[in-house]
């Protein structure tokens, strides 16, 4: 379509043989300008790889109908990771969060929301993490369960969390780590008693220890 030569796009192109190659890794609707921001950078590939930026990685994590939020992971959500695990120096099963704000890339082979935003049970759910990131994420499918916390859209932020144990679940709080035993009770100090006895014109007095 024609568009106004005096009205430039920031971030738009000029010559067709720029966007030779190209995958869009946003939908273009109808009419609408190609920009910079809708399309991979040049040898990026297509499809998935194509929305991987740079410096970030993709990892594929099996899920369930239960792991996978009940079927409400889309692409594009934002979710906390949980692992719960069991180690040789714990009395009982812990559960950890190992990653949090991580953004679903794709939900089992689809890369976009399905219209509507039906739900949809799905086996696997890829991430994209950093690197260390997805290091992490592969130790964590290895030694337990995985968990999948959906946030909500606008939530970004970071929360400090600790282990929760089994004890936790009945209120009893373990101490980990500490060889201390609790402080030892000292004995009341003995209190002396005066005690003076009249009988007739004789006075006598004894000490009793409390």
């Amino acid at each position: 379509m024609s568009w106004p030569g005096k009205l430039e796009l920031e971030g738009g192109f000029n010559k067709v043989e720029d966007l030779v190659g190209r995958a869009a890794i946003y939908p273009i609707a109808a009419r609408q300008p190609i920009l910079q921001a809708f399309l991979a950078v040049p040898g990026s590939g297509i499809g998935l790889t194509a929305k991987i930026p740079e410096g970030m990685r993709a990892i594929s994590v099996r899920s369930d109908e239960i792991v996978g939020v009940a079927g409400f992971l889309f692409p594009g959500s934002h979710v906390d990771v949980l692992v719960t695990w069991r180690g040789d120096a714990l009395p009982g099963p812990e559960t950890q969060i190992v990653l949090q704000n991580v953004e679903v890339l794709t939900v089992g082979q689809k890369i976009e929301p399905e219209p509507g935003g039906k739900a949809e049970t799905v086996g696997v759910v890829t991430l994209l993490l950093k690197p260390e990131d997805a290091q992490k994420a592969a130790l964590a499918s290895s030694q337990g369960a995985i968990h999948f916390v959906l946030r909500s859209g606008a939530d970004r932020g970071q929360v400090s969390s600790a282990p929760v144990s089994v004890a936790e679940l009945s209120g009893e709080r373990r101490s980990r780590g500490s060889g201390a035993s609790a402080p030892a009770h000292e004995p009341p100090a003995k209190q002396t008693y005066v005690v003076e006895t009249i009988l007739g014109d004789k006075r006598a007095t004894n000490e009793f220890e409390y």
